[in-house]
């Protein structure tokens, strides 16, 4: 579905990216890992338009991504930390982006219910807490069935109890043929949702392939001590 191929970012004379070369396979969880600085996040705005390469090209589905933004209405993004209008109320805000995407037949709103939401979607945003701004920001996310889901951090503040609903959702997702990306600092997560996994170190690919494959080259049978050995000695 997404192919990237020399893909490089400067900022400055710093290099964020260095000649990237990935491919994201349709209907997989593919996680996005590396220690802060790696280029994660330049990686994924980059993927979704918020900034532009300065060497290489990104592909979707064999159409290279550049002015035309069209793309975007198939991609489902939760960032780390949603920047909501505070004068607006949940509901509004569903209602709002509803009508900005102007389909209202071909709308998600299963996460509400299990979120158990309806409660609070008459409230300000402005007062409504951490974790439920965040259950807000998944139901965004998935609400109009992307073919592209673009997650980062997506349990981050989550009680343990919507974190496993958000999860079920993403492998539900997976099940659907739908594709996820998805960032965390919680490997364990990481663990139970990816199917394959792309490590990078000084904005350069370290490691891409399934996670099955990773865990073989390091001999560990979890994701977290993998990545930990990548990090300190590499794949060998």
């Amino acid at each position: 579905m997404i192919q990237i191929r020399g893909l490089g970012k400067r900022f400055g004379i710093a290099h964020a990216l260095r000649a990237i070369d990935l491919s994201i396979v349709r209907g997989r969880v593919t996680a996005i890992v590396g220690p802060n600085g790696a280029g994660k996040t330049t990686l994924m705005k980059t993927l979704l338009g918020l900034t532009r390469g300065d060497d290489g090209k990104i592909l979707v589905d064999g159409e290279r991504i550049g002015s035309d933004p069209s793309y975007r209405a198939r991609i489902g993004y939760m960032p780390q930390i949603a920047r909501f209008p505070e004068n607006l109320t949940a509901a509004e805000l569903i209602a709002f982006v509803r009508d900005l995407r102007g389909n209202p037949a071909d709308v998600d709103e299963d996460l509400i219910g299990r979120f158990q939401l309806e409660g609070q979607l008459g409230k300000s945003l402005r007062v409504l807490s951490g974790g439920t701004r965040q259950k807000v920001n998944a139901v965004l996310a998935f609400l109009f069935k992307p073919d592209l889901l673009v997650l980062d951090e997506p349990t981050s503040g989550l009680d343990p109890v919507s974190s496993a609903i958000l999860k079920d959702k993403i492998l539900e997702a997976r099940a659907a043929g739908r594709t996820v990306i998805v960032t965390s600092h919680v490997l364990s997560d990481l663990d139970a949702l990816a199917d394959d996994i792309v490590f990078l170190a000084d904005g350069q690919v370290a490691f891409a392939g399934p996670v099955h494959d990773l865990k073989v080259a390091t001999r560990q049978l979890s994701l977290e001590r993998a990545i930990a050995q990548v990090m300190l000695e590499g794949v060998a």
